[in-house]
């Protein structure tokens, strides 16, 4: 596929989800999950996987363990959007993009300015204590030595990210199957589709026209794609420039 047979499309559709994964984020210096130095390679220095390390009985039986590893590998709040989440606020603003159906957890998509941005996994950005329900900004959280605990209750404090062993947000999910069953033209992007249950939902689109971008190739069942194994951002911000002077 080209990238001028994307821009064709853009042009065309008014009803447009994209579907995003830890690949659109690589951009703003965020580690995906199964590169060299990912998230899958921590094995090596804190002796667990991180499907341990991420999971809800770890957090509640070492939170201070847990607090390490989220904190070092899971934190990056300097992280600043890439041309990909611009191009897609840019679609947005546009009046052709639907929503934004991510599974990264960095707030990336809102701070370049998307308003409807549904978050599969959660947000680093959002926290609150599990004894009384207070809300814990993330600067505040970053603030605090060691376990986290809330300054009026004593309760820990967790984040609002959906952790291994842990069900989606079923209200979230049903809000991204209504989008994606609305849509004309699905993008995926920067996702190998291989965690589920977030993946399964894209089986939902029911549109002719459905687009991948990512560097390497994915499984799809079969279903007819046009597929670019290119760079998300660079694919994007180029489809969406040319779009704009088209109008």
């Amino acid at each position: 596929m080209r990238v001028n047979l994307l821009q064709e499309l853009l042009s065309e559709k008014q009803k447009i989800v994209f579907f995003g994964g830890a690949g659109v984020s690589t951009e703003s210096g965020i580690p995906d999950y199964r590169s060299p130095d990912g998230l899958y390679s921590v094995h090596r220095q804190f002796g667990r996987p991180p499907e341990e390390l991420l999971s809800r009985g770890f957090f509640l039986q070492e939170p201070e363990a847990f607090y390490r590893f989220y904190r070092e590998r899971m934190l990056h709040p300097e992280a600043q959007p890439n041309p990909a989440h611009r191009a897609l606020a840019r679609l947005e603003e546009m009046g052709k993009l639907l929503a934004v159906v991510t599974q990264n957890i960095d707030g990336l998509h809102q701070k370049a300015g998307s308003h409807k941005v549904l978050e599969l996994h959660g947000s680093v950005w959002r926290n609150h204590c599990m004894g009384c329900g207070r809300q814990v900004a993330l600067e505040e959280l970053m603030n605090i030595q060691g376990v986290p605990r809330c300054p009026d209750c004593g309760g820990l404090i967790r984040p609002d990210v959906v952790l291994y062993g842990e069900p989606l947000d079923p209200d979230v999910c049903d809000e991204a199957v209504r989008f994606l069953q609305r849509a004309d033209l699905l993008i995926i992007g920067g996702t190998s589709l291989a965690v589920y249950p977030a993946a399964g939902l894209v089986d939902h689109y029911q549109g002719h026209d459905l687009v991948v971008i990512n560097r390497e190739d994915i499984a799809l069942g079969g279903r007819p794609a046009h597929v670019l194994n290119e760079s998300v951002g660079t694919v994007l911000e180029t489809a969406v420039r040319g779009l704009r002077r088209m109008r």
